[in-house]
């Protein structure tokens, strides 16, 4: 029993000690699984409500770099990325993938819970670059800048890091399209592109 919690203690101020910390900068990239607010669209030859659809997430990618302060149990980490995301619309009609190119500012708070082990979270500042739904004549989102809340888990190793994080945008952004469904009919209609998406990222700090 000694023996094992020996084991242990050592096995721990190891992985303390090879933790990554103090201050610096580096990139990052990773994966998005995305999914934007619902569609919602009119046929203009029938008369009735708007015809609601969610999205199906796809898979996106992200790449940009990165700072850090380092306050000893707590750090600062200012990030800036590229986002790509996608979303499928499936709905009466309307088959169409929602591309979003933006620029996300996070700046994160995180706590050093043990060794390698952490969590933050903070306000992520999105400017939106690009939308386009295929097939779609679609308008620039309503707004171009919005907020939103990045939250997660890292593990830093030496100066490699890991994490998985949540993103959700706090308030709708919408984009207004007109175009024909799979029958000929015109439709007009709108798209939330505000996000909720999971987000894996691989950092290395320089």
């Amino acid at each position: 029993m000694k023996k094992t919690l020996l084991v242990a203690v050592c096995a721990l101020v190891s992985i303390t000690a090879f933790a990554q910390s103090g201050s610096g900068f580096g990139i990052k990239a990773g994966l998005n699984y995305n999914q934007n607010g619902d569609l919602s669209f009119k046929q203009l030859q029938a008369t009735g409500e708007d015809i609601i659809s969610g999205s199906d997430g796809k898979i996106g990618y992200h790449i940009g770099f990165f700072g850090k302060l380092d306050f000893s149990k707590l750090y600062l980490r200012p990030e800036v990325i590229y986002t790509k995301t996608k979303s499928d619309y499936n709905s009466n009609g309307i088959s169409s993938e929602y591309d979003i190119s933006k620029l996300d500012i996070p700046v994160l708070l995180g706590y050093k819970i043990i060794g390698p082990l952490n969590v933050f979270a903070g306000p992520a500042f999105q400017y939106t670059l690009n939308n386009d739904l295929k097939d779609l004549q679609v308008e620039d989102v309503k707004k171009d800048f919005t907020v939103g809340l990045h939250m997660g888990l890292a593990v830093n190793l030496g100066n490699i890091g890991v994490d998985v994080r949540y993103e959700r945008g706090f308030s709708d952004n919408e984009a207004d399209f007109i175009g024909e469904n799979v029958t000929g009919t015109d439709i007009e209609g709108r798209v939330d592109s505000r996000p909720s998406q999971i987000i894996v990222g691989l950092s290395l700090k320089l």
